[in-house]
């Protein structure tokens, strides 16, 4: 018969009974009970999440390989994530909360990012009790209740944090979001020791939103067209105008939000834009992923058919790797 840890239970708690049975009755009763209570936390800890290192743990080499093998065409974003984690991560005492915003077109990584930050700190990924997603089309719709979703996420982001302080919340469509929204997590992210008893400097939050996308096509292109080489293009040469256009941008929920206005943020993250190489790769991956041999023949196929902009230049895809997964299918 397969053993569970119900058996495994008993089977202690009834050696633990012959043992105790040396001592007086009074100390018999409290040595069961606490060794019953004791190895009944060690079977909870073992089956149920918990925030401690067994379920929290990060691995900075895991993150460093997953980035390389699975982020495509994102030099400058790789670098800078692979830094920034690593770095917040390894700091004992940090002085604030890791606060990440990651720009670019639809289908450029930002979303893969974010899992593979989460799959190298907690054991469950983004299944993770302490992994938090909010997508601002379906978590916070309607104008006229913003009020109440400011009370709600508060409510949300203190609590969660009460339980776990080395929790990570996730938005994403930031650029959806309803402007001033997001000012009320401010104080969670500055430089407060506590603030109601409660320290956030364990806890990451990590913005994903389309706006800027405009700016950082734009000095891609500008690259291409100058003959210079993709790769040689640096954060200071996206970060600082992709932060301003991203703060006068009156369609993201950062419109001239006090995180950034704050220098709350630590990193604008630019997501450039991809190009057929890079859809290549994508393509082989998702392959992989799928359990099918990798063709390079379907897939050149499948990248051809994909539709690329400016018109004149046809550089880069317009939905990156997005929709690759179910063009595959067609293609197999």
């Amino acid at each position: 018969m397969k053993a569970t840890y119900k058996t495994y239970f008993v089977y202690y708690v009834l050696i633990s009974s012959v043992f105790v049975n040396a001592f007086e009755p009074i100390s018999t009763t409290f040595v069961v009970g606490l060794g019953v209570a004791a190895v009944g936390r060690k079977i909870y800890n073992y089956v149920y999440e918990n925030c401690d290192s067994k379920w929290i743990a990060f691995n900075s080499t895991g993150l460093e390989v997953a980035l390389d093998r699975k982020l495509f065409g994102q030099h400058v974003a790789s670098r800078v994530v692979q830094k920034a984690v690593t770095g917040f991560m390894n700091n004992k005492n940090p002085k604030k909360p890791l606060v990440l915003s990651l720009h670019g077109w639809t289908g450029t990584g930002k979303n893969l990012v974010s899992q593979l930050i989460a799959e190298n700190i907690y054991k469950e990924g983004m299944a993770s009790s302490f992994v938090h997603q909010f997508v601002s089309t379906a978590h916070f719709p309607h104008l006229n209740q913003i009020e109440d979703y400011k009370s709600q996420l508060q409510q949300w982001i203190k609590g969660n944090v009460t339980n776990c302080p080395r929790s990570m919340f996730i938005f994403d469509e930031m650029d959806k979001m309803h402007p001033g929204l997001i000012d009320c997590i401010k104080p969670y992210l500055d430089y407060y020791e506590h603030l109601d008893g409660v320290s956030y400097r364990q806890a990451i939050f990590i913005f994903l939103s389309n706006a800027g996308g405009e700016h950082i096509t734009q000095v891609a292109l500008d690259f291409w067209k100058a003959g210079r080489d993709r790769e040689e293009m640096k954060l200071l040469d996206l970060e600082p105008a992709l932060s301003l256009s991203v703060f006068n941008n009156k369609q993201s929920g950062l419109w001239h939000t006090s995180l950034i206005d704050k220098n709350l943020v630590d990193f604008f993250v630019p997501f450039l834009p991809l190009e057929y190489r890079h859809v290549l790769l994508c393509g082989m991956a998702e392959m992989s992923a799928k359990g099918l041999k990798p063709d390079q023949d379907v897939v050149d196929q499948m990248a051809r058919d994909l539709v690329y902009f400016p018109k004149s230049e046809k550089i880069f895809s317009g939905k990156g790797c997005k929709t690759i997964g179910g063009k595959l299918d067609y293609y197999t």
